[in-house]
């Protein structure tokens, strides 16, 4: 076992007093430049590694992180990200860190506007961000950068915003991959239909777009004559409301036999399946929300693609945690895995904390 490394010791290497040394592990004034040369020639020497914790506990002071997300129902992916990041700020709470959650409207760029505003005014030590469109987003982040306040971003990954450090999958890669797996179990079919959620004709976001990127690319390279039918359920409407579409469309398309949705909202048409007792219909969704959980038990749900999400609210406030905090390098870009669960496995799949 390495021998610790004492400030006495330091201080005898440096011909110093205990005192100066201190000073200078602790970034304390009042030394001078040749003392504090002579204790970094020591330090150097003695390939001291100093005990980052202990230093930040001994800073004895508190750092509030912001977590900036769609308002979103009870039911949803974004709570399983608050219940990692506050996870995190548990497990963190020696250091005197707290989270904090704001709010804004999934499309409207002056909602999120004016949250990042509220947000800045906190002069937060570091901010986790759901981004809105680029230019929206953009706007909020060179505020940051301009106080320099780190800030990670979650779901969707915009490099040119140059953030400390991204959170999500690959959604290019986790599209082709929805395709592949769907067309395992429906590779004889002639039509499948792409349920989408649009609100004036948007999708929620840039990782939903190059998810349909990734999945039609698929299909044009290996499934070219199959027919995607798209069915727009737009958001914010009632269940009563969907369910007239899903019906007017499955009794139009009988020969329609698969489904898939690029959002986690693949319980929409599983429980109109389900009520309808439409057993030889089956969709493909991502993200275990209770309620596909509760689809794919039934069996109206195939197959859905988690993303870890309660991972992924833990690591973007751990990683900043050991930015800010600790002053350590932190990976730049961090994709999340891309796994398929069945009605078979769904049991074993737990939440993974970093």
């Amino acid at each position: 076992m390495k021998e610790k490394i004492r400030i006495k010791d330091i201080a005898q290497r440096a011909g110093v007093s205990v005192g100066t040394v201190d000073r200078v592990l602790h970034n304390r004034p009042n030394v001078s430049p040749s003392a504090r040369a002579k204790i970094e020639e020591a330090l150097k020497e003695m390939n001291y590694q100093p005990n980052v914790y202990a230093s930040a506990l001994a800073y004895n002071r508190s750092y509030i992180f912001y977590v900036l997300l769609p308002k979103h129902g009870s039911d949803a992916y974004w709570d399983e990200i608050e219940e990692g990041a506050t996870k995190a700020k548990e497990l963190r709470r020696d250091f005197s860190v707290n989270v904090k959650f704001l709010y804004y409207e999934r499309f409207e760029s002056k909602s999120f506007t004016a949250v990042g505003n509220e947000c800045i005014s906190q002069n937060p030590d570091g901010v986790v961000v759901v981004p809105s469109d680029l230019d929206t987003t953009r706007s909020f982040t060179d505020k940051l950068h301009k106080q320099e306040i780190p800030f990670i971003l979650l779901d969707s990954y915009m490099p040119d915003l140059k953030p400390l450090s991204f959170f999500g999958q690959d959604s290019f890669q986790s599209g082709y991959f929805a395709a592949k797996m769907l067309m395992l179990i429906a590779h004889d079919q002639k039509k499948i239909m792409l349920m989408k959620q649009t609100k004036e004709g948007r999708v929620a976001s840039k990782q939903q777009a190059n998810r349909e990127v990734g999945f039609r690319h698929y299909m044009r390279d290996h499934f070219p004559a199959v027919e995607i039918l798209e069915v727009d359920l737009q958001r914010e409407k009632e269940h009563s409301f969907y369910d007239h579409i899903l019906e007017e469309f499955f009794t139009k398309h009988p020969d329609i036999h698969h489904c898939i949705t690029l959002t986690s909202r693949a319980y929409i048409v599983g429980d109109f399946l389900l009520k309808t007792n439409r057993r030889d219909i089956q969709i493909m969704g991502y993200d275990v929300v209770d309620r596909n959980r509760h689809d794919i038990e039934e069996g109206s749900i195939s197959f859905l693609i988690a993303q870890h999400a309660f991972q992924q609210g833990y690591a973007c406030v751990e990683t900043l945690f050991r930015a800010v905090v600790l002053k350590k390098e932190v990976q730049s870009v961090n994709y999340m895995p891309i796994e398929l669960l069945s009605k078979e496995n769904i049991d074993f799949y737990h939440r993974m904390m970093l």
